[in-house]
């Protein structure tokens, strides 16, 4: 695991996963700067879940994070109108913010962090079978309507993988997101995942 010093942060109502494909549509200026330097240079940026405050910046307003973000990286930036970026990201490595985030006097936010180690390569036991089959099923599902809901190649051998992708699915609280992101153990969060979907009869048997 590495510190990253001043690492910038894209604050959301939302929980990354690493493996996600992330859309974005940035207006501020804060934001449009930080996509210019990391197409320049190439660094990741942190995308973190809001516990409190909103994405856009409001005077006054407080704004509390989560501990535990994603490393993103910008794969492409769009500029088709003045002012306005459509980017497309993807969820790299997750991070533990060490301290308090600072905000820098143009708005951004910044955080000392370490990188955790990704999920280790775990395939999903048998009693997982059908969430996995469900989850295929979901994909085909999507891309037959014309969405291409993740980032191929599809691993749908490895427990992290798959839990990552049903965790962007579930219309579960983002504070729920948040505890499955964070855990350590995939199978561990593919089982969480396994309990829910049988709980709501997506998965019977």
């Amino acid at each position: 695991m590495t510190d990253t010093t001043a690492l910038p942060l894209f604050p959301l109502q939302t929980v990354l996963f690493p493996g996600t494909v992330l859309h974005l549509k940035i207006f501020e200026a804060r934001y449009l700067d930080l996509m210019s330097a990391c197409l320049r240079s190439g660094d990741p940026f942190g995308v973190i879940c809001l516990k409190q405050g909103g994405e856009v910046a409001r005077k006054g307003q407080p704004v509390e994070l989560e501990d535990v973000g994603v490393l993103t990286r910008l794969d492409e930036m769009d500029a088709d109108q003045p002012g306005l970026l459509r980017v497309r990201c993807s969820g790299l490595q997750r991070f533990r913010r060490l301290g308090p985030a600072t905000q820098q006097p143009g708005g951004l936010w910044t955080c000392d962090a370490r990188t955790l180690a990704d999920d280790p390569l775990r395939l999903p036991g048998p009693t997982m079978l059908q969430t996995v089959q469900a989850l295929a099923g979901a994909i085909k599902a999507l891309r037959e309507q014309g969405q291409e809901p993740f980032a191929e190649p599809y691993r749908l051998d490895d427990a992290g993988w798959v839990a990552n992708r049903w965790c962007e699915l579930l219309p579960v609280s983002l504070a729920a997101k948040q505890k499955l992101m964070e855990l350590d153990d995939p199978v561990i969060r593919l089982s969480l995942v396994d309990g829910f979907l049988r709980d709501k009869k997506v998965v019977i048997g």
